[in-house]
């Protein structure tokens, strides 16, 4: 079965994707043997944890917005060198890859997002919109990328780095001006974020359903009646047998 297993292609096509490239291959080529793509995949998966326990703490210590970046840096360092690493090794196991990565970045979101409601810096209904909003267009990326054969890494130029970078410069902000105003009413700086987010994520998924219905369909067409009597008369055997 491995034998017969055939990857999906990869699009990243983010802001400083290329830029990004060569400083991982440089990075994974100078990681000490001992180290493997699994230990990288823990330190991915661990800071996203702690992440999400700072932004909680920020509400009363506001001085672990500091912690908060730190560790969302420590998570792009593994969530992005792991799969770096095991290419240039040629160690790749691209389904347990693929489906630890992403597990753990759904956990990610969670843990990030409970936080910010628990501090108080995002009202927990934006932080519950925000979430269902990424897992809508994660499941639609999922779907495309078994159906399609296309593991599509980033939309509008922006990938998984660079909203850690957004999302870091959103948390520096915080210590300056935690409140926005907007059309007149003032509300939290990481509401005003999570809604466009929300907006932008949702877009993001129909835009993509869109795309790959059409896609698969015009891959799969219908078939013509003449050509689908045989089928359809069999399908009416089996639905007898079953009946």
């Amino acid at each position: 079965m491995a034998e017969s297993f055939k990857e999906a292609q990869r699009t990243y096509t983010g802001l400083l994707a290329a830029a990004e490239k060569r400083l991982l291959i440089r990075m994974a080529r100078r990681i000490p043997a001992a180290i493997n793509s699994d230990h990288l995949t823990g330190l991915g998966f661990v800071p996203m944890l702690m992440a999400g326990v700072s932004y909680a703490l920020s509400g009363r210590f506001i001085g672990a917005l500091w912690w908060a970046v730190v560790w969302l840096a420590l998570n792009w360092f593994g969530d992005s060198l792991d799969g770096t690493l095991a290419r240039v090794r040629g160690h790749q196991r691209p389904r347990y890859g693929f489906y630890v990565d992403h597990v753990f970045d759904s956990f990610g979101a969670l843990f990030v997002l409970g936080g910010l409601a628990l501090s108080g810096r995002m009202t927990p209904m934006i932080a519950a919109v925000v979430l269902i909003a990424y897992f809508l267009l994660s499941i639609e990326i999922f779907l495309a990328t078994y159906c399609v054969g296309k593991f599509q890494m980033s939309y509008w130029g922006a990938g998984p780095t660079e909203l850690r970078i957004l999302l870091a410069a959103g948390t520096l902000v915080l210590f300056v001006k935690p409140m926005v105003t907007i059309a007149g009413r003032s509300l939290p700086l990481f509401d005003a974020g999570g809604i466009v987010a929300a907006i932008v994520l949702t877009i993001t998924a129909i835009v993509a359903t869109i795309r790959h219905v059409r896609e698969l369909y015009l891959a799969e067409p219908l078939m013509s009646r003449a050509g689908g009597q045989g089928l359809d008369h069999l399908t009416d055997n089996v639905l007898c047998v079953a009946e």
